[in-house]
């Protein structure tokens, strides 16, 4: 089968499709008003007022490079947040009531600073990076999507967590009232995700609070989630509320609901399939033929090491 090779593609390209992007939205919206109404524009009025540029962002030396980013409306129009609904155009049609402002984040468990902290004080502690990561779903999609966020290891130094602490647990928001996905029993809510230690403090994994430079939408986990690039996105919880420090294993939203289905680690593996899918290959979003899967999501050489000596069939 002809798989399609993408070309490599400097950095400082990639920074140029943003801006290209950027001029084809407003050519867009130019044309759509000259023809007398608002139809040519990217994005709704609402979700552009719900927007704010992030200032002060870097570039980070750990971005993947040699990838072609997916469009912005290929990242906001196309999700799995099931509090929202199921479809994958559920969560931008049903979260505009959502209110990812004020936003407090409950720290507890093994750590030595719990407490209730404002979104505000991490953004103030921490600079914001733009980081380029391949995503992939486990039901064989995938994206490259230009995050920005910041460390989640710089988060967890500073909360100091304790001798004990082996495991991070972390819950979705759980609003019925803002989010109608929540009146199905798809799965036992609220949303709970976890990871190991390491794996937490591995330089890859960020909490992310925009994308292409600006603040998250609400379909994309607004206003923060976790982003783990090796893993299937399943493990990325939107919308944090709750970060819990534990010194076993914490039940997640997907592995009590199929734990024939989903482990408690998720990383990607083409080698080991799903029941409903094979993870071999992978459609990414924009392109006709599908590509071949790699190892860890193709952060094999930074990751590995933390599963030395484990059989990942079993520990899938």
């Amino acid at each position: 089968m002809l798989i399609r090779t993408t070309p490599q593609i400097p950095t400082r390209e990639i920074t140029d499709e943003r801006l290209y992007l950027d001029r084809r939205a407003f050519l867009r919206a130019s044309a759509g008003a000259a023809a007398g109404g608002i139809a040519g524009a990217l994005l709704p009025v609402d979700e552009a007022a719900a927007q704010t540029t992030l200032p002060n962002v870097r570039k980070s030396p750990l971005s993947t490079t040699g990838e072609t980013l997916n469009s912005f409306e290929d990242i906001t129009s196309y999700n799995n947040f099931y509090e929202f609904g199921t479809d994958k155009s559920d969560p931008k049609a049903y979260s505009g009531k959502f209110k990812p402002s004020p936003w407090t984040v409950k720290v507890d468990g093994e750590v030595g600073k719990p407490g209730d902290y404002a979104l505000e004080d991490f953004l103030k502690w921490f600079p914001l990076e733009e980081r380029v990561y391949r995503l992939r779903c486990v039901e064989a999609w995938s994206m490259v999507i230009p995050w920005v966020g910041f460390p989640l290891g710089d988060l967890i130094k500073r909360l100091e967590p304790t001798a004990k602490a082996r495991y991070v647990e972390f819950t979705t928001v759980q609003r019925p009232a803002e989010m109608p996905g929540l009146r199905s029993p798809v799965l036992d809510w609220p949303y709970r995700e976890g990871l190991r230690l390491d794996e937490a403090l591995h330089p890859l994994t960020i909490m992310a609070v925009g994308l292409y430079g600006k603040t998250l939408l609400n379909q994309n986990g607004a206003p923060m989630r976790l982003v783990v690039p090796w893993k299937y996105g399943f493990k990325s919880a939107k919308s944090i509320v709750r970060i819990r420090f534990t010194a076993n294993q914490p039940q997640t939203a997907w592995n009590l609901s199929a734990p024939q289905e989903y482990g408690f680690y998720s990383n990607v593996n083409p080698q080991v399939d799903h029941p409903r899918w094979s993870q071999a290959r992978e459609r990414r979003i924009g392109e006709f033929f599908r590509r071949e899967t790699l190892m860890f999501n193709g952060y094999a050489d930074q990751v590995a090491g933390l599963y030395k000596g484990m059989d990942l069939k079993r520990n899938y």
